[in-house]
Parts: structure tokens; C-alpha cells; sequence
């Protein structure tokens, strides 16, 4: 076993995670309707290059584009990833983490694996808490905290729909009444819907959004796997967006083969459910693109079979050539591994006028590319039809130091508050920062 390996062997293993190989092109070749796709280079052993997680010195914080400006709205939270604006100005917090995964990453390269998430700063136990923050006085700083709900199980996804507040937990979607202006909800969770789970359950994060007539839930199930190696029959239901009827609980498959699906998000010019994609991993530095895209009601996206499309991953066996000849092309490529978590279209008027339908996202950051890439938010415009319309642009960076191979921050959730300010949950800086335009 794993434990009884001389400290030599350990260090040579732990060496070896960290070779691999380098991008070729740059990384903005990976971004928009149509990123250049390189052949793949499938090694013995991936590519890790990751930021050591370290969090934010004092008076340091991350860096606004220009004309907008960064303060944090709260901080000393733990672990903060998903945020949801409520109507009378609240705003809530998942502060969550993975659940326990006895299953998951076996043997000496899950071994590596674990120790290089615990790096980036995924190792601790999960809060399983949903934080209310309330900026009574508006001067942007959360000056009340209360833990609205606790108890649940690595909660992420959070949906309002009347007096109904719904969170999607690792394992189930469930809900609870709701009143404005509660501070703390005592009452047990309704379980709405069963969601895959199970000893495996790789990626562990659900997240959730009502339709806007709100009769139907829409929840992420991102994969067992990075491409089907823990056997398809692993799959049931996951890599795909799920539509839920809160009234029955009644689930059917709405959009499939999409590997790690989250940040749901309506486009409020075409009226399309969008979502933010990660793609697969260890074929090499410049592959594959994380993405985002219109959702098709019945669309196949290709996971594991394919990428992009109908660019073939090799490594899946038996190939699926009928369902490869099915798969829809994304819609716009946001960088290879930038670990896309979050998706908001803007709306407001507080933030400049070109920002207004373009979608804000959140980037985690990448483990499987050398140089890195993500660690921070971008912005994508859209054009008057509903469509990406533009090269990103930086909106909020600073969160790595390369030199120093320390990672200060990772963003995740981003959420457009009451008045118009873009939140961005930061879960290695543990904080939610508040951007606005510079005064």
C-alpha cells in the first residue's frame, strides 16, 4: 500500500506529477467560436502545474479593470463558492466543499491527485452552510452575517422561487419556505429530487436555476470521470443538465455530454439557458477548451466520445461513432483548462454601458496546463441577437502570483447584486469581493 512507500519514493512520485508537457500556442487561440485544436499529446503522465493556495496578504486584493474598482463585500468565510442576490438586497453564500468520495482517485495516481487539490485549496471538510450577508446601510460591506441554513451536504446550486428558497445539494435538490428579511431557517429540507451521487461522485458540484415562469428547475451533473474510465454504467444521468418539475419531482435528461457543467444562466436578449462547460484533461497543455454555449433541448455535446464537436478522444473505448456524429459544436471556447465555474449575464445600468447582456465568468484556475491559465473573471459581449460578440476582457485579476507559484485567491460564483455592483465568491481567498465603477 501506498502508506508503507519509503519518503524517496514519495518524493520521486510527487516529482513526477509535476512533469508533462508545455503549451504551444497561445492561450488566447483557445478562446471564441472557433479555438484552434492542436493534435492531442496523450502522456503516461499529466501535466500538473498548479498555484499553492495561500490566501490574501494583508492589504492585498485583486486587481479591477480599468474603471472599475474591487473591495471586498465580506470576508473571513469559509470556503465560499456559489452566490445568489435575493430581491430585497441579500445576498447568500454557499460555503461548501467537496463531500467525502471513498471511491474516487484510487491508487498512487489518485494519491497525487488528492495531495495537489489539497494544494489548491480543496481540502478542507465541508461548511455545508448557506450564509446570508445584508448590507444594511449600502456602503457596500456587509456589516450582518448569519447562517441562514446549515446541516446540509456539500450544497452549491441556490434558486428563489416565491416563497420557496431551493438548494441543490451533492445528492439531492431540496427546498425550504422562505419569508423577506429572514435572517436564520429552522425548518427541515423538502426533498424535491434525488440527484447521482453515490461513492464516486467526481464532480460533486450541482447547480441549479428556475425557469423564469418558474414551473421547472434546471440542475448540473458534471461526470464520474475525466473520460469514462470508471466504465460508462458510471454516467447514468451525469455530464448533463437535468429539467426538474419541483411540483412531482419528476427528472428528465434536458442537454447531454457535457463534462462538468455549471453556472446556469438565462440569456436575457435570446432567451436561451446558457451554461459554462469544463472540458477533459491530460491530453496536453492547449487542450481541450473549457466553453460556453446555448443549451438544445435533447442536444449531445459529445463527452467522453468527442470534444469540441466531432474531434475524437482516442482514449474512450469502445468509440461511439453514431453518437460522435451527433455532437453539437459549442458555442464560444474560453481557454484550455481555465476551470470555468460561474455564468451571469448583466442587466444592470451601474456598471458600464458596454457591459449591459455580455455574460461575466468566473475562472478557477488550471492544474493541468503549463503556463497556467484562469485565476481570475473575464467578460464576453453579446450582440443584440443573444450571441458572444468579441475577444474576452479582463475584468478582475491579480488572484496568482507566478513568480511565486502562490495562489492568493481562486474566483468562483458571480452574481449581479440589487444595485447593480458585480460579487465574485473567492474560495481560496475567502471572501466575496464587490466590484463597482471607480469613483
Amino acid at each position: 500500500m501506498l502508506r508503507l512507500l519509503p519518503p524517496p519514493l514519495l518524493g520521486v512520485l510527487l516529482a513526477l506529477a509535476g512533469c508533462g508537457d508545455t503549451a504551444r500556442l497561445p492561450l488566447g487561440d483557445s478562446y471564441g467560436p472557433r479555438p484552434l485544436l492542436p493534435e492531442p499529446n496523450d502522456s503516461l503522465i499529466p501535466t500538473v502545474h498548479i498555484a499553492k493556495a495561500v490566501g490574501w496578504p494583508p492589504g492585498r486584493t485583486p486587481r479591477a479593470a480599468d474603471g472599475l474598482q474591487v473591495k471586498a463585500f465580506a470576508s473571513g468565510l469559509e470556503h465560499p463558492r456559489t452566490l445568489l442576490a435575493l430581491p430585497n438586497g441579500d445576498v447568500l453564500v454557499a460555503e461548501t466543499g467537496a463531500p467525502p468520495k471513498p471511491a474516487d482517485a484510487k491508487g498512487i495516481r489518485g494519491w497525487v491527485m488528492k495531495k495537489v487539490m489539497t494544494r489548491a485549496g480543496a481540502g478542507a471538510p465541508s461548511a455545508n452552510r448557506i450564509s446570508l450577508l445584508r448590507d444594511a446601510d449600502g456602503d457596500g460591506v456587509a456589516e450582518t452575517r448569519t447562517a441562514l441554513l446549515e446541516h446540509l451536504n456539500s450544497p452549491f446550486g441556490m434558486a428563489l422561487v416565491g416563497d420557496r428558497l431551493y438548494v441543490a445539494n451533492t445528492d439531492a435538490i431540496v427546498r425550504f419556505p422562505y419569508r423577506e428579511g429572514d435572517t436564520r431557517i429552522d425548518a427541515r429540507p423538502e426533498k424535491v429530487a434525488d440527484l447521482p451521487a453515490g461513492p464516486i461522485n467526481h464532480h460533486w458540484t450541482k447547480d441549479l436555476i428556475a425557469s423564469r415562469d418558474g414551473r421547472k428547475l434546471y440542475v448540473t451533473v458534471g461526470s464520474n470521470s475525466n473520460v469514462a474510465e470508471n466504465g460508462i454504467e458510471a454516467e447514468r444521468d451525469r455530464a448533463a443538465v437535468l429539467e426538474v418539475d419541483p411540483a412531482s419531482g419528476a427528472t428528465r435528461l434536458f442537454a447531454s455530454g457535457l463534462r462538468n457543467p455549471n453556472g446556469l444562466a438565462w440569456q436575457p436578449k435570446s432567451g436561451a439557458l446558457w451554461v459554462v462547460v469544463n472540458e477533459r484533461d491530460e491530453i496536453g497543455s492547449d487542450l481541450v477548451p473549457d466553453y460556453m454555449t446555448a443549451l438544445k433541448d435533447g442536444g449531445f455535446y459529445g463527452w467522453p466520445y468527442s470534444y469540441f464537436g466531432q474531434h475524437v478522444d482516442a482514449r474512450v473505448q469502445p468509440p461511439r461513432p453514431d453518437l460522435v456524429a451527433t455532437a453539437l459544436v459549442p458555442d464560444y471556447a474560453l481557454g484550455a483548462h481555465t476551470a470555468c465555474l460561474d455564468l451571469a449575464f448583466y442587466q444592470a445600468d451601474l456598471l458600464p454601458a458596454r457591459y449591459r447582456n455580455g455574460a461575466f465568468i468566473g475562472q478557477h484556475g488550471s492544474w493541468n496546463r503549463r503556463p497556467r491559465s484562469g485565476y481570475k473573471v473575464i467578460f464576453v459581449p453579446f450582440d443584440d441577437w443573444g450571441r458572444p460578440a468579441g475577444p474576452p476582457e479582463d475584468v478582475l485579476a491579480g488572484f496568482v502570483d507566478d513568480r511565486k507559484g502562490k495562489a492568493y485567491g481562486r474566483p468562483v460564483g458571480v452574481e449581479v447584486d440589487k444595485a447593480g455592483a458585480l460579487l465574485v465568491a473567492d474560495d481560496v481567498g475567502d471572501t466575496v469581493w464587490r466590484i463597482t465603477p471607480a469613483r
